[in-house]
């Protein structure tokens, strides 16, 4: 079992930042990919950010890339979401995913454990 805490969301205006944080515990977090998924209200959910075990990988969907960074601190087995430029968009509930499988997490969009979620809010 992995367990996945996210932290950092919040209320900001549009052009501001955020980060996230997603503090794991469990089974060895540098065995992980791990992601970051967003699910606004009456949408699906869709994967913002990856980046794989070895931190050879990243993918960002298309409408984040330039604005958000994804990052790995295998030793405090920590994943993060710097999220610049921030628009009312972007406003959803935030989810940390890990997965053993770098295609299973970025290709199907799916993962075997999901953190809790943290609303990000930004205002116009």
């Amino acid at each position: 079992q992995v367990q996945l805490v996210e932290s950092g969301g919040g209320l900001v205006q549009a052009g501001g930042s955020l980060r996230l944080s997603c503090a794991a515990s469990g089974r060895t977090f540098s065995n992980y990919a791990m992601g970051w998924f967003r699910q606004a209200p009456g949408k699906e959910r869709v994967l913002v950010a990856a980046i794989s075990w070895r931190d050879d990988n990243t993918y960002y969907v298309d409408s984040v890339k330039g604005r958000f960074t994804i990052s790995r601190d295998n030793a405090k087995n920590t994943v993060y979401l710097q999220m610049n430029n921030l628009r009312p968009e972007d406003t959803a509930v935030y989810y940390c995913a890990a997965d053993l499988g770098w295609d299973r997490l970025k290709l199907d969009q799916n993962a075997d454990y999901w953190g809790q979620g943290t609303q990000v809010t930004v205002s116009s």
